[in-house]
């Protein structure tokens, strides 16, 4: 710094400056959406996706809120970690009646699997409410504020209603996703958290959903999903649809969404957001539920956490096993008994073969 001749003037203003670093610096604390208070940002069959071994746990983020590494994110593909590497593939397969309804008590002769056209063998085959990680990606943009509250309690009936032995994670988001709850079991934890949390700014929901699938590689149990809690389309996001696209679908969880969308969204970004949503959900196996009145949020919440409660998991021995690391296409077909009316199969659409 050029320094003047006046001592005054130069005590000054580096006073001055120290004051300015120093009001960064805390500038860059701030939490997300932080306010006065700290601010951390009928039954249905869902079974897991093709089973998956990650080859690594890398630290999806900072401590210090950094949930997305740039370019080093984007470069370390999630196919890289995520790819099938077993001999056995397990599907998850969700089954409903033309009400919507989830149909159990099916057997393992009523369903046929085909891997890239070629039917395969039905080796395992179960119906029984396992243990499953789940990350909810709670959206905590402006547009949030006057649906926070029932949104809120929607996901704290979600976790009440599991498994005891699932273990949960929270990502909150708007100008970027932060991790507001890192893997518990414990209710009670994530409800004093969820207390803490302002809505407020933009909405990154595709980098929210990419951190959360990097952060599913921390999870215990096999079965994994994801659950998403938004209101619109993407303003904010440093990664494409493209991108986050290639990562759900290399990815082994099971993706659901509730939206909270406006009739009469104003932006592209905002009437793109169902469709965005939906296609994401059904990839994976999972489904989204658009949520008309806002007072239906809880019970449409509980149906979701039933269907990860209530499913099936058919699993084979690939016929290919050429460990190209291929994309391979998944059908479940259902011949189920005479009597019942036209019956709809939810399942993931593909795996990525495991590599030599």
């Amino acid at each position: 710094m050029r320094m003047f001749p006046n001592r005054r003037l130069n005590q000054t203003l580096t006073g001055l400056s120290r004051t300015i670093c120093f009001a960064a610096l805390i500038w860059l604390a701030i939490p997300l959406g932080a306010g006065a208070q700290e601010d951390p940002l009928n039954k249905t069959t869902v079974a897991p996706p093709a089973s998956a071994t990650p080859a690594s746990k890398a630290e999806p983020a900072g401590a210090e809120a950094q949930p997305l590494t740039g370019p080093a994110a984007l470069h370390a593909r999630p196919g890289a970690m995520l790819r099938m590497n077993v001999d056995m593939v397990l599907v998850p397969v969700t089954v409903t009646d033309p009400m919507n309804r989830l149909v159990t008590g099916l057997e393992q002769d009523d369903f046929k699997i085909y891997e890239n056209g070629r039917q395969q063998k039905i080796t395992s085959f179960a119906s029984e409410d396992a243990p499953v990680s789940i990350g909810i990606i709670f959206d905590l943009s402006g547009s949030m504020t006057s649906k926070l509250v029932r949104a809120r309690a929607s996901i704290l009936q979600f976790i009440k209603t599991a498994n005891p032995e699932d273990e949960f994670f929270v990502v909150g988001f708007n100008d970027r996703p932060e991790l507001i709850e890192d893997f518990t079991s414990s209710v009670d934890d994530i409800q004093a958290r969820l207390a803490t949390v302002r809505s407020g700014h933009r909405t990154a929901l595709l980098d929210a959903i990419y951190y959360s699938l990097i952060k599913m590689r921390e999870a215990r149990h096999e079965r994994k999903a994801l659950l998403v809690v938004s209101d619109g389309g993407d303003n904010r996001s440093r990664f494409t649809e493209g991108e986050v696209r290639a990562q759900v679908r290399e990815s082994d969880v099971v993706l659901y969404s509730i939206g909270i969308f406006d009739p009469y969204a104003a932006t592209p970004e905002e009437r793109a957001g169902p469709a965005l949503l939906n296609e994401l959900s059904e990839q994976t196996g999972g489904r989204m539920y658009r949520v008309d009145d806002i007072s239906e949020m809880g019970d449409i919440a509980e149906k979701i956490s039933t269907e990860l409660r209530n499913q099936y998991v058919i699993g084979y021995s690939p016929k290919d096993l050429n460990r190209d690391g291929k994309w391979r296409k998944l059908k479940v077909k259902l011949d189920p008994p005479p009597g019942l009316p036209p019956l709809t199969v939810h399942a993931r659409t593909g795996y990525y073969a495991p590599l030599q």
